[in-house]
């Protein structure tokens, strides 16, 4: 009896790993946001910034790629390299330069209010190269277009209307005299709707991303080693476009202060774990899912950002939030429903997913049983996972360590 409910115990640890996985990392964006915002506002350079966060991402990953996927790192085809180089071109170069842009003209809260348009890209993006099932006559994937209308309903009402400030209950009580952190409400209308643009066209590279970063990863499957060279690419072609642009050798000037303490966490954090995490986390449930947790970060920072940063938080921000919340979820509902099929009359039974595929060793034990829920076959489920049980031999170390650090 202890060990069946060991048993239990441990197989839905292994269900909930991507899940504790994508909220963790929420914490770790939020994190970021506010802290990129006191730099960028103490004259951080976004460009600079963008670099050493990925050269320190290179040299926080590599050593776990050394070790741990020496022994299973795949041959580095050209084809490969190529997409991968275009990994480091949507997000280290082209999403991170014009999101900090945008967050420069803008507020943290508002920033990450208005990458909740994030899911409904990358489901749009999933559609069109053929990583979602769509079909109009069923009410998930009209609930899935629906919350995608409403997600860009939002996004455009947050760009658009302004509106009145909300009052936090806390707001009145705090007093702050760090004129960096004062700024961070000083936002004229017009540098407004700049730096909402610029957002949602930073949400436009980075589904991108999380769309090609779900196909390479099947591709190249040492994870690790993807990351690595993600942020390596993404250093390189970061550097080059910033010695284009800026042409001050003083903007590369760095000290011991809040812009290395940001460059160092959003670098080890933000790039090199999420990168990572979010890499397997796509391979097990999809690019939808790796991006269906933003609204819990944006929560997050509206509490960190009015407190710390004496943030106004706007009506239009909070009517444009509620939206494409109701209508990231209205997505995330048809997705789940995709995983269902009928089983009988008045029942549902859930076909084994990628995350559950990942615990057999052999395609053959996965089909076999896979049909074997189709048909309602209860006995020859039951033989089927004993026999995949039986050729499973556990998680990889380097995903175990990479989480637990999550």
């Amino acid at each position: 009896m202890a060990s069946f409910r060991k048993s239990r115990l441990s197989h839905a640890f292994q269900i909930s790993k991507p899940y504790i996985a994508m909220i963790s990392l929420q914490f770790g964006y939020a994190g970021m946001n506010i802290m990129t915002k006191v730099s960028l506002n103490r004259g951080m350079n976004h460009y600079v910034l963008v670099v050493y966060r990925h050269a320190i991402a290179t040299i926080a990953m590599a050593p776990f790629a050394f070790f741990f996927e020496r022994k299973v790192r795949p041959k580095l085809t050209f084809l490969t390299f190529c997409l991968i180089f275009a990994l480091g071109l949507l997000g280290p170069v082209i999403d991170q330069n014009v999101y900090y842009a945008g967050l420069k003209l803008t507020t943290p809260t508002f920033s990450c209010a208005l990458s909740n348009t994030l899911p409904a890209m990358t489901f749009v993006m999933a559609i069109v190269f053929r990583m979602e099932r769509l079909s109009m006559k069923q009410v998930r994937s009209q609930a899935k277009i629906v919350g995608t209308l409403l997600s860009v309903g939002g996004a455009m009402l947050m760009t658009l209307y302004k509106g009145p400030a909300v009052h936090m209950f806390w707001s009145p009580h705090h007093h702050h005299h760090d004129k960096y952190v004062k700024s961070a409400s000083a936002v004229p209308d017009k540098d407004w709707i700049k730096g909402s643009l610029l957002v949602i066209a930073s949400c436009l590279a980075w589904a991108g991303f999380f769309v090609l970063q779900a196909f390479v990863a099947k591709k190249y499957s040492a994870q690790l080693s993807l990351t690595t060279l993600i942020c390596f690419l993404g250093t390189l072609q970061s550097a080059a476009l910033t010695l284009v642009i800026e042409h001050k050798p003083s903007v590369w000037a760095i000290g011991w202060d809040m812009n290395l303490l940001t460059a160092v966490y959003s670098g080890v954090i933000a790039s090199g774990i999420a990168y990572y995490v979010q890499s397997l986390c796509m391979e097990l449930k999809g690019p939808v899912f790796a991006t269906a947790f933003s609204p819990l970060m944006m929560i997050i920072v509206a509490v960190m950002g009015s407190i710390i940063l004496a943030e106004t938080i706007y009506l239009g921000s909070v009517l444009g939030a509620i939206l494409i919340v109701v209508g990231l979820y209205a997505v995330l509902w048809g997705k789940v429903k995709d995983h269902k099929i009928p089983s009988g009359k008045n029942s549902l039974q859930v076909l084994p997913t990628e995350d559950v595929k990942a615990n057999y060793d052999t395609e053959a034990a996965y089909n076999k049983i896979t049909e074997a829920v189709k048909r309602g076959d209860e006995n020859e489920q039951t033989e089927s996972k004993n026999i995949g049980s039986q050729e499973f031999h556990g998680q990889n170390k380097a995903e175990n360590a990479i989480i637990s650090i999550c």
